[in-house]
């Protein structure tokens, strides 16, 4: 390391802390006309040194010493969990065909029973849930007293893969949504109609989407930023998550690796780590930096969201059970 030979008394102390705790600390060196020769301690992005524990990290994230606390195991595969304005938070038991309610005061109820194999779920501006409906490649839109309508039956009279997961765009309520084929038992189609497993964006009031990236191998979950510049898509058979930045017209450009892993469902919180699943949470910073892990006492996690009155719960599907965990973070949805 080259020194610079007028330099701060306490410079021999920080490069004495550095060289007995490596562990804990980075040294680093700037220098501007205000501050000629300036050294610090480096910190990771989230506030906690690079090799600091796993539950050291999760303590930054976490309310608490709080661990997942299971809300119910009587499903057979939870998926898609959304959150609406007042914080209760909607999501699948997709082979059971029912979305279910857990709402802001802990109690579960039967919301929709026949919901077209309902997928991913999403609630808009005005309150509808939207729905990825596989059960005949749909979109659909449920009004609060359970109303449906189709909002996406085909692609260019084509049938669609099997919508799986969706984001609306709060600046402009555009929807992009992911179209992996996954064969399903209830179909009576063995093949796809369609060539390629793709993005889409339904642009407000249009009838028609456009693809927005075929340069994936099966896509999965997605989120946006709140502030409608940023997508993320995990291409689950890939193993890869990217991020795109998304033009005034939808399209989506400048597309990055955010993280070598893919991910089934993901979401956002108010500091901008990226909550990815699979073997429970794993989360990750605004640089894609590991964060922490979470484990989740399942043998697959699904999706995820924040929901309750602060936002501050997040609220997670796991195969047969969906689980909550209080967190010092907000959600963004």
């Amino acid at each position: 390391m080259h020194i610079p030979a007028k330099f701060p008394l306490q410079l021999p102390l920080l490069l004495l802390t550095a060289s007995l705790f490596p562990s804990l600390h980075a040294l680093e060196y700037s220098a501007s006309p205000a501050q000629p020769c300036a050294y610090r301690l480096k910190e990771s992005a989230s506030g906690i040194a690079a090799d600091t524990s796993n539950a050291a990290r999760l303590g930054t994230i976490v309310a608490g010493n709080a661990q997942p606390k299971l809300v119910s195991s009587q499903f057979k595969f939870t998926e898609g969990p959304a959150v609406d304005k007042q914080g209760n938070i909607f999501f699948t038991d997709q082979p059971n065909d029912k979305i279910w309610k857990y709402g802001t005061d802990g109690k579960l109820t039967l919301f929709l029973d026949k919901t077209g194999r309902s997928n991913g779920l999403y609630f808009d501006a005005q309150g509808n849930l939207l729905a990825c409906a596989d059960a005949q490649n749909e979109l659909w839109s449920i009004s609060p007293a359970g109303k449906v309508t189709v909002l996406l039956r085909d692609v260019q009279q084509h049938k669609l893969n099997g919508p799986n997961d969706l984001w609306i765009n709060p600046k402009n309520g555009g929807i992009y949504f992911t179209d992996p084929y996954y064969q399903r038992s209830y179909w009576t189609r063995q093949s796809p109609d369609i060539e390629g497993q793709k993005v889409y964006y339904l642009a407000k009031g249009k009838t028609e989407p456009i693809v927005v990236d075929e340069q994936v191998q099966q896509p999965n979950g997605i989120v946006g930023s709140p502030d409608g510049k940023y997508l993320y898509v995990a291409d689950i058979k890939a193993n890869k998550t990217y991020r795109y930045q998304i033009s005034a017209d939808g399209k989506l450009t400048n597309r990055q690796l955010f993280v070598p892993q893919g991910s089934d469902g993901m979401t956002l919180d108010s500091q901008g780590n990226l909550y990815l699943t699979g073997k429970g949470v794993m989360v990750y910073t605004p640089q894609g930096q590991k964060l922490a892990h979470i484990d989740i006492p399942a043998a697959w996690t699904a999706n995820l969201c924040f929901g309750g009155k602060d936002r501050k719960t997040l609220f997670i599907t796991a195969s047969e059970s969906v689980f909550t965990l209080p967190m010092k973070v907000k959600g963004v949805e």
